[in-house]
């Protein structure tokens, strides 16, 4: 008898023991993961289990998944999964029961997760973990060898269930806490972006780096919906690798991200390689990328492009996940249009400022034409007045296409040819304007100039060259040197009058071009005979030869 008690006592002072160093290590966590990995380690190491993990139930209610583990593969922490009501655990969950098997593998309610590499175990035991009534998970317990448990062991399992139920309970509140915090602080990191002085794509970049940093994402980007194409184009991109960035371009409603941009709706998937939608799993496998969460960008009701967030390991993104996530798209959606607006601001500036420049270049060249001597008729007037502004009409409808790039000269020229080509042209009589050289970009500004400068030469070709002839010839020529561009506009027709002194003579046409080149590119104009390979027999022909210091690239800016 006295044997009996000696053992009784103990046995209860070990579980005593026991049950003091789980409160000691419950005790000394905060955040849930370091609790539930004190949990399973302790309750492992005070019971001598082989095994103890912890399942908690998703937000769905639907599944436990396997959250801590001391002795099962560690890789299986967040991809192990039961129903609820499946395997030992399972139903230790489902019924609020203790359940245990010294054979689990025989039981026919037994469901093996190869994930777990638990084929090494022989019993386990279960209860479920319990707070204020709610089921929120089980907790079980496994050996190597067959293994009878004895009440007392279930009894210390269960009042360890307790204790882990209510440790769980408050380092998930203080989780919660915490995530709450940061995510503030986060969405006030984007408001001060948003209004700081930095470029959009300083902005996006750091709008990534916080979604990224808030759902512990492996790689975050940014696409945009390119109107013209009607697809979405990568603008930027956090922790994305080159077959990511390198990846095919999706139209809107291609894939999951363009679902997302058609719809205008998030689309959370659980793991990317299985989800029939997900198109590019080729790449997720060499990035090493999952799950997945994509969200609309929106502004006024209208996608302007999609976020996306992916995750390394398969996961089952929250509602609270996917409504931050599409918070942060909001204010991203709204630092993007800010942006437009101040770059369609800056770019009314600069019409206005275009506009006004040319209409003073118009007032100047009426004022000229004002002080000129001539006797000239009014359709004249109105003749050459209608050339120079479709030759500074031809520059903004370049513009218009290619936005404030640099202008093709040749392509400017071309239309400036056809104008004066179609307005000068006189019944039984044919002059062929021709253009060539290479293509020579100039700003608007010098565009607009030898545009004006060779649209004067043209006229006073056709009015003077070929006074008796029913044929004609004008070649315009340029090419870009290392002295500078050099801009040649030649006829076939009679050539120079004797004498002929450009700088001498009263032309208006010829003032406007010496003022064009010397005063507004700073370049020099020379005429001489042009008699060139296409001169007509017996004709001694005009060529022009405007030389510009170098004033803009061959490429493209």
């Amino acid at each position: 008898m006295a044997d009996v008690t000696q053992e009784f006592l103990k046995r209860k002072t070990a579980e005593l023991s026991a049950l003091r160093a789980i409160s000691r290590a419950i005790g000394s966590a905060l955040d849930l993961d370091t609790t539930l990995h004190l949990i399973t380690k302790t309750t492992a190491e005070v019971m001598g289990m082989d095994s103890c993990s912890i399942y908690l139930l998703d937000p769905s209610g639907e599944l436990l998944v396997l959250k801590a583990t001391t002795g099962l593969a560690p890789d299986a922490v967040g991809r192990a999964r039961l129903r609820f009501g499946e395997g030992l655990t399972g139903w230790a969950a489902r019924e609020g029961k203790l359940v245990a098997s010294s054979d689990a593998a025989s039981d026919p309610r037994f469901v093996y997760l190869p994930e777990t590499h638990e084929y090494n175990f022989r019993s386990l035991a279960a209860v479920p973990l319990l707070t204020a009534g709610k089921v929120i998970g089980a907790i079980n317990v496994q050996t190597t060898a067959q293994h009878d448990y004895p009440p007392n062991e279930l009894e210390l399992l269960g009042v360890i269930a307790d204790l882990a139920a209510g440790a769980i309970e408050k380092a998930t509140l203080y989780d919660n806490m915490r995530r709450q915090i940061m995510e503030l602080s986060t969405l006030a990191e984007v408001s001060q972006a948003i209004t700081s002085p930095l470029y959009l794509e300083e902005i996006l970049r750091l709008i990534l780096e916080m979604a990224a940093r808030m759902l512990d994402a492996k790689t975050c980007s940014l696409m945009l919906v390119d109107e013209a194409t009607g697809e979405l184009v990568i603008a930027a991109a956090q922790s994305a690798g080159q077959a990511y960035l390198n990846r095919p371009k999706l139209k809107v409603g291609e894939g999951i991200t363009g679902q997302v941009a058609a719809q205008a709706k998030p689309i959370a998937i659980v793991d990317v390689l299985v989800e029939p939608r997900f198109l590019a799993k080729e790449m997720a496998e060499q990035e090493g990328l999952r799950a997945l969460l994509s969200v609309p960008l929106v502004v006024r009701e209208k996608v302007i492009g999609v976020v996306n967030c992916y995750k390394a390991r398969p996961h089952r993104f929250t509602d609270a996940e996917t409504k931050l996530l599409t918070t942060l798209a909001n204010q991203t959606a709204l630092a993007i249009e800010n942006a437009n607006l101040v770059v369609r601001s800056a770019v009314i500036r600069e019409m206005h400022h275009r506009v006004k420049n040319n209409l003073q270049t118009i007032a100047m060249l009426l004022r000229l034409q004002l002080r000129d001597g001539r006797e000239v008729s009014g359709r004249e007037v109105l003749t050459e007045t209608i050339n120079r502004v479709l030759s500074i009409a031809a520059v903004h409808e370049i513009l218009s296409v290619e936005g404030f790039r640099l202008i093709n000269l040749r392509q400017l020229l071309e239309r400036v040819a056809g104008s004066v080509t179609h307005a000068m042209s006189r019944p039984g009589v044919q002059i062929d304007v021709a253009v060539r050289g290479d293509d020579v970009y100039l700003t608007s500004q010098q565009a607009t100039s030898l545009a004006l400068a060779v649209n004067e030469l043209l006229q006073n070709a056709f009015e003077h060259a070929f006074p008796a002839r029913t044929t004609g010839r004008i070649e315009i020529r340029m090419a870009q040197q290392e002295a500078g561009l050099i801009l040649e506009v030649e006829d076939d027709g009679q050539g120079l009058p004797q004498r002929f002194d450009p700088t001498a003579g009263t032309d208006l046409g010829l003032k406007i071009v010496r003022a064009l080149v010397t005063e507004d590119l700073g370049g020099t104009l020379v005429f001489s005979g042009g008699a060139g390979q296409h001169a007509a027999p017996g004709t001694a022909g005009t060529r022009a030869v405007i030389t510009v210091p170098r004033i803009a690239s061959n490429a493209r800016e």
